[in-house]
């Protein structure tokens, strides 16, 4: 079993299950059991066991217990987090980018100048991904787009302008097997 790698690392109730899962490797390697085997019976990789059995054998079971959430944490706070993706749905024209594609270089700026804290684009796509924003490839579309009259052309005028479809016949591909043999 690997660690998960979802919203940019384990949620609280995940390093508790792992914690668990180390007590028992813990409880395992006192009874004599080769890493090899706590690996196969606990379903982890031979790495971690062999990683928890030297932190056991060097400083016991509380050599094994959850140091917490890994790395340096959120920049911002919550409200700034609420903040943050209320001037998101605002879109980037509203902050001076002459379209709405957001990225994660605009988002850093946006950061920066409404907030005061640093984020590479790297940290703010983590950021992202946390709060549930995803990535996307935005659609091409002309900023004066009527999709009333788009609308009204592929029911009028396209039916007219399309190229007949194959004929009704049955036909093959194969030369050995010609159409209506």
């Amino acid at each position: 079993m690997r660690y998960s790698d979802r919203s940019g690392g384990l949620s609280a109730q995940e390093r508790a299950r792992r914690q668990t899962l180390r007590f028992q490797a813990a409880d395992m390697f006192s009874g004599k059991i080769t890493p090899p085997r706590v690996a196969r019976l606990l379903g982890i990789t031979r790495k971690s066991a062999y990683e928890w059995h030297a932190l056991w054998k060097r400083g016991g079971k509380a050599a094994l217990i959850s140091k917490g959430a890994a790395g340096t944490g959120c920049k911002l706070t919550q409200a700034q987090l609420r903040r943050l993706e209320a001037l998101l749905d605002e879109g980037a024209r509203a902050h001076g980018w002459n379209d709405q594609r957001w990225t994660t270089p605009r988002i850093t700026a946006l950061i920066a100048r409404t907030f005061h804290v640093s984020y590479t684009p790297r940290g703010v796509a983590y950021l992202l991904k946390r709060l549930g924003w995803s990535f996307q490839v935005p659609a091409h579309r002309a900023v004066r787009r009527d999709e009333k009259q788009v609308a009204d052309w592929v029911k009028g005028a396209w039916p007219a302008i399309k190229a007949p479809g194959r004929p009704g016949t049955p036909g093959s591909s194969s030369p050995m097997s010609p159409a209506g043999a």
